[in-house]
């Protein structure tokens, strides 16, 4: 307020053609009006000097008048008898009036006189633009060096060639490792457009929590376009509405559509300016900046940073879109959603819904096998959150029982009733985000002819949270050639050598696969871990009717980079060519280059449990 004043008191003396001084002040301090007593002389006082001797006349020259003030005695320059009051300054049209700023927010003052928030950071507490990331490669991410010596236009090719979701869980666990790593960015592309690409491609997988983590890595000062959009979108994914209010204040000219110009007035209501931020959204309801429902949404949002006086009323009649801005303050205000906009709604939005706190408990475990199944959940966050409903006071009834019957399948003592409880998680069609969810549960089975009949399933939900030790145990029970087998012998480690040709051979002779896809896809698996010769590959090729070696610009590019043995940027490629909805998507000459390409490189691991998912869902 202090320096609010002093503006406005600096433009009515400066700027105003209107006020003018009624009479002559007198601006002199006291002092001079009143002056000391002289001081007394002290006892020691100093003898007075001699005058100096007057000068002398030099013949011819004049010598010149005596200057006002440079002679003895104090001389005081004079005042003028009045102040100018004429206009001194032109005010722009429309300049608003001493009232109307008096009333002004120091937002409104700044916008008036095009002032900016600077950025006060030390330089010694700023971000580096450096191994921008959110893993090192001591936690598991890949080295920061993997792809500063690639060329520019193959990383962003791979980037911009992202456009949505995985097929393969594995592939999107690894595609959001080699995302979130701390990473220099490569040879001719700044540090920020690498940040953007980034988390870009995690908020399409539907990865908002991490790509606003990647972007949190970026000080708000080094923002640029693409950065300030991704995360934009990334904040909202997670309903983190004032996440982006640092960016919004510092560069509030960096967008000017609808969304920013309701996200800068949150931001100035959370700041205190709470009738600055009224004006603006009534001012944008009024032009139509934004829909009305999205200022309406805004206006409850921004009122729960003041008195919470308003009342705001949120109809959802008409609205037939669900956006980023409308689900996150939904979200956050703890609105419900139409179950029309729910129901047509992106999986990404469903899949944040497993991700945002305040969504309620019996949505987030609704929505929890979709994102267990794209790969967002672990199957430990999934038991987690099964279980909180399981403990929940809030949530009874029916409602409740998931979360029962996922305790059975964990503590029932008898095997075959774990198994029922299993059974029933998993449904008619086996969802694989319910196999994800039993992962553990199926590993503290023990090994039993009994239950063999049902070990395909128990051997892909083991896998699918990568437990390939727990599933090697079932290798004395499974019948080779079978389809479990087809899953064990991707559980297998690379010490266990070849695979024997009478089992591929009697696994083919059996699958009774549309168009006998699986056995495609377990040739390709294992040929692309080498666990069969070239010959069988041949002729297995021949009598499928595929042919795995055929190229294209993609097999060539990711078959390079595994020759050249840089892991990150293998994984790169790999997420371009498993992109899709659904594994009807892949074929099997694709995941024979993926898996290839991730063996050669050191990712075995990652490269036998995407073959084991293939035969599980392929």
């Amino acid at each position: 307020m202090m320096k609010r004043a002093l503006l406005i008191g600096g433009l009515a003396l400066g700027l105003s053609s209107s006020l003018a001084l009624a009479s002559p002040e007198d601006l002199l301090p006291p002092i001079f009006n009143n002056p000391p007593p002289p001081p007394q002389p002290t006892q020691t006082a100093r003898p007075a000097q001699p005058a100096p001797p007057p000068p002398v006349a030099q013949p011819g020259v004049v010598a010149p008048a005596p200057v006002p003030g440079t002679g003895p005695g104090p001389v005081i320059q004079p005042l003028p008898d009045s102040l100018p009051t004429g206009p001194q300054l032109p005010l722009p049209e429309g300049f608003p009036s001493l009232a109307e700023l008096e009333e002004m927010d120091e937002q409104e003052i700044n916008e008036l006189f095009g002032l900016k928030a600077k950025f006060d950071v030390p330089p010694a507490a700023r971000r580096a633009l450096a191994r921008i990331g959110v893993i090192s490669s001591a936690e598991g991410g890949f080295p920061s060096q993997s792809l500063a010596g690639q060329p520019a236009k193959l990383v962003r090719a791979a980037l911009t060639g992202t456009k949505g979701p995985m097929v393969s869980r594995w592939g999107h666990i690894l595609m959001r490792r080699a995302l979130a790593s701390r990473l220099d960015a490569p040879d001719g592309m700044t540090p920020v457009e690498f940040a953007a690409l980034r988390a870009s491609v995690l908020n399409m997988m539907g990865e908002p929590a991490i790509a606003r983590a990647l972007v949190q890595d970026v000080d708000s000062d080094n923002y640029e376009s693409a950065l300030t959009d991704a995360a934009f979108d990334a904040y909202l994914g997670t309903g983190d509405i004032l996440g982006m209010c640092p960016v919004a204040r510092l560069k509030g000219d960096i967008r000017d559509d609808g969304d920013w110009v309701l996200l800068s007035a949150v931001c100035s209501a959370y700041l205190g300016e709470e009738r600055y931020a009224e004006r603006r959204l009534n001012r944008a309801l009024g032009t139509g900046e934004a829909p009305e429902i999205d200022v309406r949404l805004a206006q409850r949002y921004a009122g729960a940073a003041g008195d919470g006086g308003r009342a705001v009323n949120v109809e959802w009649d008409g609205v037939e879109e669900l956006t980023p801005w409308r689900f996150a303050l939904a979200r956050a205000l703890g609105a419900d959603l139409p179950e029309a906009l729910q129901q047509q709604a992106a999986p990404r939005f469903r899949i944040s819904d497993a991700l945002i706190p305040a969504v309620a408990l019996s949505r987030r475990v609704e929505v929890a096998p979709l994102a267990g199944r794209r790969g967002v959940l672990s199957s430990a966050a999934m038991v987690d959150l099964y279980s909180q409903l399981y403990a929940s006071d809030v949530v009874d009834g029916e409602a409740k029982q998931p979360g029962r019957v996922l305790r059975e399948a964990y503590v029932a003592a008898d095997p075959e009733a774990r198994l029922d409880a299993m059974r029933v998680l998993w449904g008619d069609e086996r969802d694989y985000g319910a196999l994800v969810l039993t992962a553990y549960a199926a590993a503290r089975l023990p090994v039993s002819e009994d239950l063999a009949v049902d070990a395909e399933p128990i051997l892909a939900s083991m896998l699918s949270a990568g437990l390939d030790r727990n599933a090697q145990r079932w290798s004395s029970v499974i019948e080779r050639g079978s389809p479990a087998w087809g899953l064990l012998v991707f559980a297998q480690w690379p010490q266990a050598g070849q695979v024997d040709r009478q089992d591929v051979d009697s696994y083919i002779d059996d699958d009774d696969s549309d168009g006998q896809r699986k056995s495609k896809l377990l040739l390709a698996g294992l040929a692309g871990l080498g666990k069969v010769d070239a010959d069988t590959v041949s002729d297995f090729s021949s009598r499928l009717d595929m042919n795995l070696t055929r190229n294209t610009v993609w097999s060539q590019r990711i078959d390079r980079a595994a020759q050249v043995g840089n892991p990150a940027l293998v994984a790169l490629l790999a997420g371009v060519g498993m992109q899709g909805s659904n594994w009807d998507m892949m074929t099997p000459r694709h995941l024979f280059h993926i898996v290839r390409a991730l063996n050669q490189v050191g990712l075995n691991a990652e490269a036998r449990m995407i073959a084991a998912e293939a035969m599980a869902r392929g």
